[in-house]
C-alpha cells in the first residue's frame, strides 16, 4: 500500500507547514504532497519609534511592540501567514514611495522564509524515508521557482512526470485558469489545457494516475467560491452572497478524457470535499491557513486504487 498526504494553500503560514512535516510520523505517510500557493500575500512594516518600541498592524490592530517581544510578534505573524520586517520611519515612508522598492523587500522576506522551510523539511524528513513534494500555486511569485528546487527528501515536480511510491505516476500544474486578482501564474484555458496534455501524453498508464494539478475541475462541489466585483468586493444575492464555480474547464476536460486515478486540487478555499468524474476520485481539503489550521487528506493506495481516503482538519 502507498500512503500520500496532501495539503494545499497554506500561503506562508510557518505552523501549517510544520504541521505539514510532522504528517509523515504523524500519519506514516511516504509522500507528503504540497500542491502549491506555498507563499504568503501580506507584508507587515513593524516600525521602530523614538522610545525605542516598535508599532505595527497586528492582525488588524496597531499595537506597540517591546523591543523584547519582537521575534514572539514576527512568529505569530508568520503562523498566520503574513510575512513582517522591521524598519523605520523613513524607510517605511521611502518603500512606500517606490513599489519597487517594497517588492524586493517582500521578495526578500519571502524566499528567506521559503529556505528556511525547505532546510527544515531535509532535516525531519531525514530519518522517516519520506519524500516532500513542493510545488507552486497561481500566487506564488515566479521568483521562488530559483529556490524550489529538488534535494535530499525534497521535491518540486512543478510541470512534469514523478513516479510516486508504488509506481504511480503523478503529474503537476500550479497555473490557473484567469482570477479577478490576475496572479503571478494564470493563463487562459487553452493554454492551461495544453500545459495538463503534454504532461498527460508522458503518462505510461493513466489510470493509475495522479494529477496535482492545483485548480479543481469546473462545475463541481469543489469548485464553488463566492462572486468577487471588479473592485474585489462580494457580490451579493439576495440576503447573502452569490456563489459561482471558479474552477478550470481545461481541468476538467482533462480528467474526463485521461480519466486518471485520483486528481488532487486546491485554490478554492472554501471548497472542502471530494467528487467523482467517472472513475475519478478529486478531492479538495480546503484551506484555514489564517488560523494555523492544516486541512489536508490522507490518501491509500493499492493495486492500482484508491483504497481509501480521509480529510483530515488539525
Amino acid at each position: 500500500m502507498t500512503r500520500l498526504f496532501f495539503t494545499t494553500d497554506v500561503h506562508a503560514s510557518d505552523r501549517c507547514f510544520r504541521k505539514f512535516l510532522n504528517a509523515a510520523k504523524v500519519y506514516k505517510a511516504e509522500s507528503l504532497i504540497l500542491g502549491g500557493d506555498i507563499t504568503g500575500k501580506v507584508l507587515v512594516p513593524i516600525v521602530e519609534q523614538k522610545d525605542g518600541t516598535y508599532r505595527a498592524d497586528v492582525f488588524g490592530k496597531t499595537t506597540v511592540v517591546k523591543k523584547e517581544a519582537l521575534p514572539e510578534t514576527k512568529k505569530s505573524l508568520l503562523d498566520a501567514g503574513q510575512y513582517s520586517f522591521v524598519t523605520t520611519p523613513e524607510g517605511l515612508e521611502e518603500a512606500n514611495a517606490d513599489p519597487s522598492k517594497r517588492d524586493k523587500i517582500f521578495d526578500e522576506v519571502m524566499l528567506s522564509v521559503l529556505r528556511s522551510w525547505l532546510q527544515l523539511a531535509q532535516e525531519r524528513l531525514r530519518d522517516t524515508g519520506a519524500t516532500c513534494y513542493i510545488s507552486p500555486g497561481n500566487d506564488d511569485r515566479i521568483a521562488i521557482d530559483s529556490v524550489l528546487r529538488d534535494g535530499d527528501h525534497l521535491v518540486n515536480p512543478e510541470g512534469r512526470v514523478v513516479e510516486l511510491p508504488g509506481g504511480y505516476e503523478m503529474i503537476t500544474l500550479g497555473y490557473a485558469n484567469p482570477t479577478p486578482w490576475k496572479s503571478p501564474r494564470e493563463v487562459s484555458e487553452a493554454a492551461l489545457g495544453a500545459m495538463i496534455e503534454s504532461m498527460a501524453s508522458q503518462v505510461k498508464r493513466s489510470e493509475t494516475a495522479v494529477y496535482n494539478l492545483h485548480v479543481p475541475p469546473i462545475d463541481t462541489e469543489i469548485d464553488k467560491a463566492p462572486a468577487v466585483s471588479a473592485d474585489f468586493n462580494y457580490v451579493k444575492s439576495g440576503l447573502g452572497v452569490k456563489i459561482i464555480h471558479a474552477g478550470s474547464s481545461a481541468v476538467r476536460a482533462a480528467i474526463e478524457v485521461h480519466a486518471p486515478l485520483l486528481g488532487l486540487h486546491g485554490h478554492i478555499h472554501e471548497s472542502k470535499g471530494f467528487v467523482k468524474i467517472g472513475r475519478t476520485l478529486c478531492l479538495n481539503p480546503g484551506s484555514e491557513y489564517s488560523d494555523g489550521l492544516l486541512r489536508g487528506a490522507i490518501v491509500n493506495l493499492a493495486d492500482g486504487k484508491v483504497k481509501d481516503f480521509l480529510l483530515t482538519s488539525g
